[in-house]
């Protein structure tokens, strides 16, 4: 079985959807200034099915009526977004965002892990380990080493954000499943798995009803959230699943802190220092590693 590759179109998409998620940040920081971090993961995931659904029944596409699919869907929705979402607003209510984002780039190495155990067409390799590894290290040092002076003092939040990666993992690989699905279909089913799973939490825990209305900041910013960062990231996330593996989509979470940082010095006037410099070469020499073409133009014929 032919090992999936990342060709321009697959990397191009990897950067928008990188770039979708960098903005996440911002929407969710104002939305969660005004409603509670669950309520908000619930409103975002909830709000970008409905707007898939009307897509998708605007396009004629029929929802899929198999037991089957809507399974897969709604572990896929545990998987990708109830189980993550819960641990990662839980463990930051102990460790900063910058931790958080150092923790979280973890994902890619615990796909190949979970790729390599599950699959026989995405087996791990050395350069893929060291293009991981070397990722990683980027990420750390753009972000920064200030933020990981704390690190160690909270072991059960710092396990809950690395929990969610591996968590992320296995979604990766799990959604190797849908790839006969349109993306339109398994993003809208997913999102309506999840949806379902936060709303008894959402009730039980915020209890919606007692909350006020917010302000039209943060709802703008739930909308935001909801259709450019989940809903349209979402369609893309599946069609790169789909064409590129589950180990090459995982790269986008290190991708996401230098889209964040890219946004936050076109939009807000941020500045960037050296140290994110030499955090970006980093990561982007690491992925080169992970793409392989290098390695294959200096092998020796």
């Amino acid at each position: 079985m032919t090992a999936p590759r990342m060709g321009a179109q697959e990397w191009g998409l990897l950067i928008l959807l990188s770039l979708l998620w960098g903005g996440s940040f911002f929407f969710a920081k104002i939305a969660v200034a005004s409603v509670p971090p669950l309520t908000v993961a619930l409103l975002r995931v909830g709000l970008a099915a409905a707007a898939l659904h009307l897509v998708r029944l605007g396009l004629r596409i029929a929802v899929p009526r198999d037991v089957s699919f809507w399974r897969d869907a709604f572990i896929m929705g545990l998987l990708n977004n109830a189980i993550p979402f819960g641990l990662i607003f839980w463990g930051q209510q102990a460790i900063g965002a910058g931790l958080a984002s150092i923790l979280n780039a973890t994902t890619p190495l615990f796909t190949v892990l979970v790729a390599h155990l599950f699959t026989k067409d995405e087996r791990v390799g050395l350069t893929k380990i060291v293009g991981v590894l070397c990722g990683m290290a980027g990420v750390a040092v753009m972000i920064g080493s200030e933020v990981l002076a704390g690190a160690g003092s909270h072991i059960a939040a710092e396990l809950a954000v690395l929990g969610a990666a591996l968590s992320y993992g296995f979604a990766g690989v799990f959604g190797r499943r849908f790839r006969d699905r349109p993306p339109l279909v398994v993003a809208s089913g997913q999102l309506t798995g999840s949806s379902c799973l936060l709303l008894l939490p959402v009730l039980l825990l915020n209890q919606p009803w007692k909350l006020g209305l917010p302000g039209l900041e943060p709802a703008l910013a739930i909308i935001g959230l909801a259709l450019l960062s989940t809903a349209l990231a979402y369609v893309i996330l599946f069609r790169i699943l789909k064409r590129a593996g589950s180990t090459n989509l995982s790269l986008v979470t290190l991708l996401i802190p230098v889209s964040a940082l890219m946004l936050g010095l076109l939009f807000l006037g941020e500045v960037v220092e050296r140290h994110h410099l030499a955090g970006m070469a980093l990561i982007a020499s690491g992925l080169v590693s992970i793409d392989g073409r290098i390695w294959r133009v200096l092998r020796p014929a």
